[in-house]
């Protein structure tokens, strides 16, 4: 393996967009314009399908100007796609690049976009073709492994917890049981984040159910008649991805005609029909309880090279500083490279401790 790799850069985004995915984007360009041995900075139209396609904008002459105001700008400046790429997908990609003499691809996104990544390497592995394959966490779920968060996480969790403070002040000027659906398929972050809302002991979201804890029905139908009596009125935070102790989707277990998409998965988000059905719920075995209200809530840096291998994530952690009492540390986070095997497109969990 040479210790100068000179070729192209290649850098792509994929996934649902974001506030801030294009401060990644300009963020490979900007840097990877400092190095010598970076011949053109190529961007994908689309992502892996512009690969595909081969529909690349030369980035190189750019001017800074206009590129830090692409990072200002929410959405995919480039473009973006939901193929989820396998084998043989990713195999067409890598002989595009290797046409282009690309050495460097960078590609922005979540977990599958990390997998892509993953097989693409295996591909320049197995043609003995030097080829640095990194990968930029993006999503609002904040469900990668090893990040403490990922970028466009904090920017959709602040849009969660505004939504409920409107949806609170609403509750209380017009007082019912309302439901918010929120994004969050395995992981609860998105939907904790609604805590950020409570400014008053009586503020809600009152009740907050993640897929990390089991659903209960039964005890659901009894927590809102608990808060109901309490405040006269319940406002709830739930994920899309509730499930039930065995691990079942909660809209599974209410339903028989759970809508399914392309790739045969429930489809959980858009319909509204989780909210409705747990309406039904509190209708049918607490009719005193007036279900008035019922929304879904829908959410419309610089290259690191993993230790001793192609391939690598990049990740955010923070750093630990001494608290004492009355005293919170300023925020502060570490932009590090991650190895090949911390860069599956594993999911994590939220930790059970965690808090907000």
């Amino acid at each position: 393996m040479s210790s100068t790799l000179h070729g192209k850069a290649l850098v792509a985004q994929g996934g649902g967009p974001t506030v801030v995915i294009n401060q990644s984007l300009v963020g490979v360009v900007l840097e990877a314009r400092k190095f010598g041995q970076v011949e053109r900075v190529y961007g994908a139209l689309n992502g892996v399908r512009g690969i595909i396609n081969e529909e690349f904008l030369d980035l190189t002459q750019e001017t800074t100007h206009n590129l830090e105001q692409v990072a200002e700008t929410p959405s995919s400046g480039m473009l973006s796609t939901r193929d989820k790429p396998d084998a043989a997908y990713c195999r067409e990609m890598f002989k595009v690049m290797q046409a282009h003499n690309v050495r460097y691809f960078f590609y922005i996104g979540g977990n599958d976009s990390s997998d892509t990544v993953r097989i693409v390497n295996e591909e320049a592995t197995r043609a003995d073709y030097e080829l640095r394959a990194i990968h930029i966490p993006k999503t609002i779920d904040n469900d990668l492994e090893v990040n403490d968060h990922c970028p466009g996480y904090g920017s959709a969790a602040r849009f969660v917890a505004s939504a409920f403070i409107g949806a609170n002040l609403d509750n209380r000027a017009l007082p019912g049981v309302y439901i918010g659906v929120i994004m969050g398929r395995h992981a609860g972050f998105l939907t904790a984040a609604a805590s950020l809302a409570r400014k008053y002991p009586d503020d809600g979201p009152h009740l907050i159910y993640i897929p990390e804890r089991a659903f209960d029905i039964d005890q659901f139908v009894q927590d809102v008649e608990r808060v109901y009596d309490q405040h006269g009125r319940c406002v709830i935070a739930v994920s899309e991805g509730i499930q039930d102790k065995a691990g079942a989707p909660i809209m599974t277990t209410l339903t028989q005609c759970a809508e399914r998409d392309a790739h045969g998965n429930v489809q959980l988000s858009g319909t509204g029909a989780l909210g409705d059905l747990l309406v039904e719920q509190i209708k049918s075995r607490h009719a005193r309880l007036p279900a008035a209200l019922v929304h879904r809530l829908r959410l419309r840096r610089r290259p690191a090279r993993g230790p001793g291998g192609r391939r690598a994530r990049g990740a955010v952690r923070l750093l630990a500083q001494p608290r004492r009492l009355g005293h919170h540390p300023p925020h502060r986070q570490l932009l590090g490279g991650l190895p090949a095997l911390a860069a599956r497109g594993d999911r994590r969990a939220r930790p059970p401790h965690a808090r907000g």
